[in-house]
């Protein structure tokens, strides 16, 4: 992966997520050795816990106990309970990501499961992805690697989306898949180069 692409920072924490979706053990210690040498601990943690939406409780507490031993760093104290601060940025959050296609996303979700749609804004985007520590295009990124390592190709494809929606360069959105492939065998690397190629003719077929 060119490191040009992404920042220091930012590599190690697409890394960290990537590692996260792979369950694999040995590889999520390695990453976080990489976050410690980084030093930026708040922003680890938001990688870590924002893990949780995507792949379970399991993960993210297995990985924040490896980061609390190798890293040292103490739990800090949680922030307020705060629904209807979580519902209003929630839907900030949510239509930053998903831009022009919001409405129809809300609706899609509503026609599913009218309470996975509320969790998605007040639970997802206004709890969790709304957090300050980590900034909204950085979330995306992360989440763009631990989706493609996932295999999910149609969240990853509106993530990729939020990502570029978010901030991102098209250039740090290739890195972060690039990061992914790491942990990805021949199908899995084309199928997440497929979903990247579909969208970006996409815009530029705009």
């Amino acid at each position: 992966m060119p490191a040009s692409n992404l920042t220091p920072l930012q590599q190690a924490l697409v890394a960290l997520s990537g590692a996260m979706a792979s369950r694999d053990g040995e590889a999520v210690r390695e990453a976080l050795r990489g976050a410690v040498e980084i030093g930026d601990p708040v922003a680890v943690e938001e990688a870590i816990l924002q893990g949780y939406l995507f792949l379970g409780y399991p993960a993210a507490l297995n990985t924040l106990g490896l980061w609390r031993d190798l890293s040292g760093r103490k739990a800090g104290e949680p922030v307020a309970w705060d629904p209807d601060l979580w519902e209003e940025r929630g839907q900030d959050v949510c239509r930053t990501v998903y831009a022009g296609q919001y409405d129809r996303l809300r609706r899609n979700i509503r026609a599913l499961h009218a309470d996975m749609e509320h969790w998605m804004v007040v639970e997802g985007y206004g709890k969790v992805l709304g957090r300050p520590g980590l900034s909204l295009r950085d979330r995306e990124l992360c989440i763009v690697a631990l989706l493609a390592v996932q295999r999910a190709p149609r969240q990853l494809y509106s993530h990729v989306r939020g990502a570029l929606n978010a901030g991102a360069s098209h250039a740090e959105v290739e890195a972060a898949l690039e990061v992914a492939t790491a942990w990805l065998d021949p199908a899995g690397r084309e199928e997440a180069r497929a979903v990247w190629d579909r969208l970006r003719t996409t815009n530029e077929e705009r």
